[in-house]
């Protein structure tokens, strides 16, 4: 197919991307009924990245003759004879028009129609935006028939959510089956360190023919001292497949009993020794308060604190994103529990610095944020934080916040939302409020800002 360059005025531009067919033409039928099919007019549109149907309209409009682009087939008819170098004419007019850029002349262009039911190009090139003259004829097709519009920000952030949990897919894969490769080599060395084992029976029956005058060739062996028997054991556990389970409550099960006593001796004495630090809490005077309810929180109390101390020991080991939602998943406790023990493990004695401590350990946090629910959980959880923490931290809040949003780890609905509530509970002179306005007039005006774009 001969290919020309996009704009007249580029035509002698031997070195110019830009490029589109050159239009074909063929006349049908006869009489009253004669028509021009511009038999490519489906290729010259996507050239333009323009719909087939703006510029069929626009030859019937400009020509006075009736127009019609059939969507299922692709077919662009024009009512009338016209000639091939007229209806390029018109194209050339056309791409003035509707797809060069005013003002650098570039194609790249992208059709936007605003709230005020104008009809302006946005140039990816040079990012200038021309004005459409809205009194030519096809201005009021093109409203009634917007063009499809780009995706948003926020299916571009579900892509690259989608493409992150791939990846994450495809690190735990991996980690399994080093894993499995490590356990079939340490077995396979165990098996060839074993030595051959000789039950005590043919040990005693052999002594006792020799006793009585037997030979040893009754009882043969193979050159390497096995018996024969003995062998064929050794063979048939050979034939054996070792396998491991690699489902979810395997792993779950493994990691439980990865803690050994040793290790839940030192969160015991961890513990023991935070709780003999804290400060006795005032007790609470309402009415006659039971002695099972007072134990019944100080048990709670204990178990969450020896969840941090868990999820801190583990955060020493160096784990992955995979290893770290795995270790997680199987911790006990509810997911806000979850959620304000590990930002507690990961910012203990945070701060002056606060938002810097976020995005250095910000992988450990978007393991930990798995679905868009999660999110809400972690807000909570960094205004718990905050609400135990020097005011240093809570003066770092909303650069903190700016990080995770960068990330992707957090997005500005739920931020917005978490705000709202935050206010709606009657905290509004609360510190930490006053600190995250900024970032979210800051969120709204952006998202205002593109819509208006």
């Amino acid at each position: 197919m001969a290919l020309q360059n996009i704009g007249a005025a580029n035509s002698d531009d031997a070195f110019y991307r830009y490029k589109m067919p050159k239009m074909i033409t063929k006349i049908e039928g006869r009489g009253n009924g004669i028509k021009t099919n511009i038999v490519n007019m489906v290729d010259i549109a996507k050239a333009l990245a323009r719909p087939a149907s703006y510029t069929t309209k626009y030859f019937g409009a400009i020509l006075g003759a009736q127009s019609k682009f059939d969507e299922k087939t692709g077919v662009s008819l024009v009512n009338g004879a016209h000639e091939t170098a007229k209806l390029a004419g018109l194209l050339e007019n056309f791409i003035k028009k509707y797809v060069q850029c005013y003002g650098c002349g570039n194609p790249e262009t992208e059709i936007i129609i605003t709230k005020t039911q104008m009809i302006t190009l946005k140039c990816a090139a040079c990012g200038f935006i021309s004005d459409v003259d809205m009194r030519d004829k096809l201005t009021t097709f093109i409203l009634k028939n917007p063009p499809e519009q780009k995706k948003s920000g926020k299916d571009k952030k579900a892509m690259r959510r989608a493409e992150k949990e791939r990846l994450k897919e495809g690190e735990a894969a991996d980690e399994e089956m080093k894993k499995l490769k490590k356990d079939a080599k340490k077995k396979g060395a165990a098996t060839s360190k074993e030595p051959p084992k000789v039950s005590g029976k043919k040990k005693a029956n052999g002594i006792s023919e020799k006793a009585n005058g037997g030979s040893d060739e009754d009882h043969s062996s193979s050159p390497d001292g096995i018996h024969n028997d003995d062998h064929d054991a050794v063979e048939e556990e050979d034939d054996v497949q070792w396998q491991t389970d690699t489902s979810i409550e395997a792993a779950k099960q493994r990691i439980q009993e990865q803690l050994s006593a040793a290790t839940a001796e030192m969160v015991m004495l961890s513990t023991i020794e935070e709780e003999e630090k804290k400060p006795q809490k005032a007790k609470k005077e309402v009415g006659v308060t039971n002695g099972k309810e007072e134990s019944e929180e100080k048990q709670n109390f204990s178990a969450y604190d020896r969840l941090v101390s868990e999820i801190k020991i583990k955060l020493s080991e160096g784990p992955t994103p995979s290893q770290l939602q795995s270790f997680l998943g199987s911790a006990g406790g509810s997911t806000q529990e979850i959620m304000s023990a590990l930002l507690e493990a990961l910012f203990d004695g945070a701060g002056k610095g606060f938002s810097k401590e976020v995005a250095k350990n910000k992988n450990h946090l978007s393991a930990a944020v798995q679905d868009e629910g999660s999110q809400m959980f972690l807000l909570r959880a960094v205004e718990s934080f905050c609400g135990k923490a020097s005011g240093d931290a809570v003066k770092e809040v909303a650069l903190a916040l700016k990080v995770l949003y960068d990330g992707d780890v957090i997005e500005e609905e739920f931020v917005t939302q978490w705000y709202e509530e935050g206010l709606a509970g009657g905290n509004k002179n609360s510190q930490i409020w006053k600190n995250v306005k900024p970032f979210v007039e800051w969120l709204q005006s952006a998202e205002s800002e593109s819509e208006d774009e």
